[in-house]
């Protein structure tokens, strides 16, 4: 009983040291060490996995103009950091880390409870925020349609099309109509 208090003491103390003597690296341009990077996955996915069983994904995400309202809000909001088809994310995004993933190339239609959860949360640590303190569900599941539905099937000259067809210049024409 002695050698497990003592281990556990040493453990606490080098620990301890470790932190406090600024011996951790906390530049964004040094990554995490390989048990890092496991401890953070490990957690991330263990944690987002036992608190999205309470999302229910409603029935109309393949609805096309709620997949069309989802594109504008990540349009407006995403592109810059999670980038599109033939569209690069932002300079500042070149310099977070962990680098955000571009959605286009990993999310699936099987991922909408995951990424509603993450969209209306956030993930400490990595600069995704919460948008569940400024956005309803409804929008946040607009953004989920369109991302797990359409992104990833989309070609550099279908989301260009589409910011085309609906992107601001499709809302300006909007207002102008409104105003008349």
């Amino acid at each position: 009983m002695l050698t497990v208090f003592i281990t556990i003491a040493i453990l606490i103390t080098s620990f301890y040291l470790y932190i406090s003597t600024g011996s951790f690296e906390i530049s964004q341009l040094t990554p995490h060490n390989a048990l890092t990077k496991k401890i953070i996955s490990i957690t991330k996915h263990r944690s987002i996995d036992k608190r999205m069983k309470e999302v229910v994904v409603p029935g109309n995400l393949k609805d096309t103009d709620l997949i069309i309202a989802g594109f504008k809000h990540y349009e407006e909001m995403c592109t810059g950091c999670h980038a599109a088809p033939g569209v690069n994310a932002d300079e500042m995004a070149k310099g977070l880390y962990p680098k955000p993933p571009e959605l286009f190339k990993h999310v699936e239609e099987d991922d909408a409870q995951e990424f509603f959860w993450i969209l209306k949360n956030g993930i400490k640590m990595t600069s995704m925020p919460a948008y569940g303190p400024t956005h309803s569900d409804d929008k946040i599941w607009a953004i989920t349609a369109f991302v797990t539905q359409k992104l990833g099937k989309m070609s550099a000259a279908d989301y260009q099309s589409w910011i085309t067809k609906y992107g601001e210049a499709e809302e300006e024409r909007e207002m102008e109509n409104e105003e008349k």
